[in-house]
């Protein structure tokens, strides 16, 4: 077959350089650097790509023929440091700037790790950058390089159990002025760390916490303080164990003016507490629009540590819609649908997803429609 021949049939290979980087970045970095093997034009294509996935798999390879046992223990160590040779190899063959990284990290940790992760700091204008760890049940100390990724516009940090992931910030840190996306997810981290933190990330207007026990403590007004541009919350009511809460505030001093959306994990675990949580932040934020709450089927949540005329001068002007999952018709979770009810005057939509026995569900429904109401909102129970 003739150059032209082939050339007619290689449609994809005349596209711009922008597009097939853009083709590209759909692909693992695993995948996109098979396609090397497809001509010599090809063959530094995907060293090109502005984005880097070191993911499980590449850990997996090596991982998946170790075995147990002390003769073999030297082994296992090897294959471990040759990942991370691996890793550096990637690295090493890169050819343009790296703007969305995702790193792996591995259950044992690796000696090579933490100079990779300072690498990219220094030399790689990531923006978004994801760090995940879902085998590891000890702790791992998160690299101080972290904090040196400064044109970061998107953080996940996220792990499988709580605390297996530690953060801990430098004593000098210049902050993450461009982040507007945070998730933290089961990390063990300190009030003293996620409020430096918070308080150097002006822009931030998205935040996932879902964050353990710490040491230490610090106050609701303290934490929200720190977050003067939060659009969307994500968080869960060990949040409020992990603050003080002696007494729980009806108001925070920090009026949230521009969350727009919350969502809530867990809702009525912590003995109440999270309900009282939630209502704080609801009374503080006077132009939500959405809410989403995950109850906990296995909690007993018939005793909650809430005053509802406390908070009867409740208006939510702009709340718009109303989505619960795993409602178990328990008193707390019908008193606050009747609460949001009775506040809402723009509310056009209620879902509710229930695990209440199929015989139940009628005297459920039959109870919502009869609540009283501002608007004339559609209820849906699935």
């Amino acid at each position: 077959m003739h150059k032209a021949e082939r050339m007619s049939l290689d449609r994809i290979s005349t596209l711009p350089q922008p597009i097939l980087e853009a083709i590209l970045c759909h692909l693992s970095t695993k995948e996109a650097a098979r396609t090397s093997i497809l001509s010599r034009e090809w063959r530094y294509k995907w060293t090109t790509i502005p984005k880097l996935e070191l993911s499980h798999s590449v850990w997996c390879e090596s991982a998946s023929n170790q075995t147990s046992g002390i003769a073999s223990s030297r082994r296992n160590r090897n294959m471990r440091c040759k990942s991370c040779y691996d890793m550096q190899h990637i690295l090493l063959l890169r050819q343009g700037p790296i703007h969305e990284l995702s790193f792996y990290i591995p259950e044992d940790d690796c000696l090579g790790l933490d100079p990779i992760m300072l690498h990219l700091s220094r030399n790689h204008p990531v923006k978004k950058l994801t760090l995940s760890n879902w085998d590891c049940y000890s702790s791992y100390k998160l690299p101080t390089s972290l904090f040196s990724f400064h044109h970061l516009t998107d953080l996940d940090i996220n792990c499988l159990d709580i605390n297996c992931l530690d953060l801990d910030h430098p004593q000098i840190f210049n902050g993450f002025g461009s982040l507007k996306t945070l998730c933290l997810r089961f990390v063990g981290i300190s009030s003293k760390t996620l409020l430096c933190l918070l308080s150097n990330c002006p822009s931030l207007k998205t935040l996932t916490l879902l964050v353990g026990y710490a040491d230490d403590k610090c106050t609701v007004n303290e934490l929200f303080e720190c977050l003067p541009m939060i659009e969307h919350l994500t968080t869960w009511p060990r949040v409020s164990r992990w603050l003080v809460l002696d007494l729980v505030l009806q108001v925070l001093p920090t009026s949230l003016i521009h969350l727009k959306d919350i969502c809530f994990e867990q809702i009525f675990r912590v003995h109440g507490y999270g309900l009282a949580f939630l209502l704080v932040l609801i009374k503080c934020s006077p132009n939500l629009e959405t809410i989403k709450l995950e109850c906990d089927s296995d909690d007993d949540c018939e005793e909650y540590f809430v005053v509802w005329e406390e908070y009867s001068d409740v208006w939510l002007e702009h709340l718009n819609e109303l989505e619960i999952a795993c409602f178990s018709n328990s008193k707390p979770e019908m008193d606050f649908v009747k609460f949001i009810l009775a506040r809402s005057p723009k509310l056009k939509k209620v879902t509710i997803r229930s695990i209440v026995h199929r015989d139940q569900e009628s005297k459920m429904l039959k109870t919502l429609l009869q609540a009283p109401r501002v608007s004339p909102v559609i209820i849906t129970v699935r």
